[in-house]
């Protein structure tokens, strides 16, 4: 398996567990449904030890285009790479969405609320207020990638050994600073899926919520460079 492909498996299987996790709690019919915020957070903190443990050895398991971009600015990344492996997590984290919705297809048809349905897929705010989604993005994101910064080896990214450690980390993130925003930290995470939203035949579906899409993309890229400049500062 090469970088690119660990980063599409690793990526994918990041959003079919984690996506998958809250269809489960906000559509209609499932097994989960209703049982809260702690099932999601739990359960994007284990996608995320999965998907590491998964890949780690092969791509450093970055499965996050802010990782990239912050591990690129702290000197741990080739820049070079950087755009490949953005790609990829791209088309992963695609790839998980619709399978996430193939696994799901008929609670799909179950619920009404096209919200629920467009949360399977894309985060949005609890208060839609631009200024500070973006600072709880970024303020959320600077947290994840200095995690990462300071768990990974240099020049070489995640091991296998620390996808519990990530794992945790996204989880404390979850529960600590997920409840504004619902905590993309992650530009493919989120972009990706919403895209999927949008091309996928999902009956009574609506907006994809562009109006919303670009502070989890730019938000989880600044607060990453800002990780990467303070742990410069302090490496």
């Amino acid at each position: 398996m090469t970088p690119f492909i660990a980063e599409i498996v690793g990526t994918a299987l990041l959003i079919l567990i984690g996506d998958g996790v809250v269809a489960n709690v906000v559509l209609n019919k499932t097994k989960g449904n209703s049982s809260g915020w702690i099932v999601i957070t739990v359960g994007w903190g284990l996608a995320v030890f999965v998907a590491v443990y998964a890949v780690a050895s092969v791509s450093g398991a970055h499965i996050n285009p802010a990782v990239t971009i912050g591990l690129a600015a702290a000197g741990k990344f080739a820049w070079a790479a950087v755009p490949g492996y953005i790609a990829a997590q791209m088309i992963g984290a695609f790839l998980g969405a619709t399978l996430v919705w193939l696994h799901y297809k008929p609670h799909f048809a179950e619920t009404e609320d096209k919200g629920a349905k467009l949360a399977v897929f894309a985060t949005a705010p609890a208060i839609d207020s631009t200024f500070w989604n973006f600072v709880s993005e970024c303020i959320a994101t600077f947290a994840l990638v200095f995690g990462v910064l300071s768990i990974a080896a240099p020049d070489v990214g995640l091991g296998a050994l620390d996808a519990l450690p990530v794992g945790l980390l996204v989880l404390a993130i979850g529960l600590g600073l997920g409840g504004t925003t619902g905590y993309a930290i992650n530009p493919a995470r989120d972009l990706g899926p919403r895209i999927a939203h949008f091309v996928l035949p999902i009956a009574g579906k609506g907006d994809s919520g562009w109006s919303y899409s670009w502070i989890p993309v730019v938000g989880p890229i600044a607060g990453g460079l800002i990780a990467a400049f303070v742990f410069g500062l302090l490496a």
